[in-house]
């Protein structure tokens, strides 16, 4: 392949170092947890965030008065914005049916579709309060009808903030704390004298966050490994650079670690949005943090065809994926590992992230190579059972399954067949023997 980088980020040595540090920290603030529960939250939440109140979580009347503060029009956009995505969420549910089949005569296989029984969804808020991420956890699992939703985001100037809080309490939250980062996420997997531990995490965050669920990984389930946000542009000359441009500096913005690509088949399409980046952070008031992004975690590479794009493209495994060509649909039939896909220029990934009503945690660190993003399947647990009804059925499955449990060894196991060849057959079996 003829593939040529016009800029690139961090070396992966550096990368890997950082990744270093993250985990060692984590480590240890987790093991606080565990071992002090209430006490090591009380003191890294006054570390961190200078927030330590008599109580994390909110009263109904302390939410009530969060949702007083918000303006009736925030009120109706975060309306509509859950609308949309209870309305996807919903059409989701709606393909996951339990079934019940009728394998051979007497034999009863089904399975059903049961939600998690409690799910902690972490809403992040550091350098910007993401209500939005209150959606897309909370209320798609009220959607998939999990019975304790407990909710949990970080203090904004000392205080819950009120557009998250009524996001959560909208979307379907048993409880909400006002807690951010790994004491929040370790509180809820882990359990404290106040907090009862939940069953699943589920949320972005930042690395501090990702590595933190990582590491509770096994103790709970969690959702997907979803740290800095990605975003990728596959661009043509059917667009240009200030397009180009700006949806790569629009999640760019997200925290000084978000990893933005540009892969395209024009060098001058390359160039000019270089050149167009470079202006836009002389304008962007969020620049301070773009532009470290951008230095430690961009890339432009340039191919010299489409096929090329596609194969670096599925490499990469970026989080947000736009596409922009004379071939959206070609790209939508080909890619196989990303997070989600916005195809064309109409659309774009600041949409996917508030509004349109696809969830917008998504898998993070190739991670899409093997899993999709949050959804509301992602709090259903699939059970499978079995049941046998006639002694026919039962002495022909049993038969079968004394032989092939024999075959391997296991004459304990090919006794459980055999009894029921005995005793629903009528058939002679000699103990540790297979069934003819």
């Amino acid at each position: 392949m003829a593939i040529q980088r016009i800029k690139s980020g961090k070396p992966e040595k550096a990368r890997a170092e950082d990744d270093a540090k993250v985990r060692s920290t984590v480590e240890g603030i987790l093991e606080d947890i565990a071992a002090r529960g209430d006490a090591a939250v009380r003191e890294i939440s006054q570390r961190f965030d200078n927030y330590a109140p008599a109580s994390f979580r909110l009263t109904p009347s302390e939410i009530e008065a969060a949702m007083q503060q918000v303006s009736p029009r925030d009120m109706e956009d975060i309306r509509f914005a859950q609308d949309q995505i209870r309305r996807f969420a919903q059409a989701q549910r709606a393909t996951m049916t339990d079934v019940e089949v009728e394998t051979l005569p007497g034999v009863i296989l089904g399975h059903r579709t049961i939600p998690v029984q409690s799910v902690g969804c972490y809403v992040p808020g550091g350098k910007f309060p993401m209500v939005a991420s209150a959606h897309m956890s909370v209320l798609t699992a009220s959607v998939a009808g999990v019975p304790r939703i407990v909710a949990a985001a970080p203090p904004v100037k000392g205080a819950p903030h009120p557009a998250i809080v009524a996001a959560m309490q909208l979307g379907g939250a048993h409880e909400i704390y006002v807690l951010g980062g790994i004491q929040a996420v370790g509180a809820m997997a882990l359990g404290t004298e106040t907090i009862e531990p939940v069953h699943m995490l589920v949320g972005p965050g930042n690395a501090y966050v990702a590595e933190a669920k990582r590491q509770l990984y096994g103790r709970v389930g969690i959702d997907l490994f979803a740290g800095p946000t990605e975003t990728m542009v596959i661009a043509d000359e059917t667009v240009d650079a200030e397009l180009c441009a700006t949806d790569l500096l629009g999640q760019a913005e997200h925290g000084y670690n978000s990893p933005a690509c540009l892969i395209t088949n024009s060098a001058r399409l390359a160039h000019e949005t270089l050149a167009e980046i470079e202006r836009l952070l002389t304008v962007l008031p969020t620049a301070e943090t773009a532009s470290v992004s951008w230095r430690d975690y961009g890339d432009i590479i340039v191919c010299d065809t489409y096929e090329e794009m596609l194969a670096v493209a599925n490499d990469m495994a970026y989080e947000h994926v736009q596409v922009m060509t004379d071939r959206d649909d070609w790209f939508l039939d080909n890619m196989h590992s990303y997070g989600a896909l916005f195809l064309g220029p109409r659309t774009n990934v600041a949409n996917g992230d508030k509004v349109i009503g696809t969830n917008h945690t998504l898998p993070t660190k190739k991670a899409g190579r093997y899993t999709g993003g949050l959804w509301v399947g992602k709090f259903l647990k699939t059970h499978s059972y079995q049941k046998v009804l006639t002694d026919e059925a039962a002495t022909l499955i049993g038969e079968y399954g004394s032989r092939l449990c024999m075959l391997e060894g296991f004459v304990g196991h090919a006794e459980q067949c055999n009894i029921r060849v005995r005793r629903y057959g009528g058939k002679n079996v000699p103990y540790g023997v297979a069934a003819e």
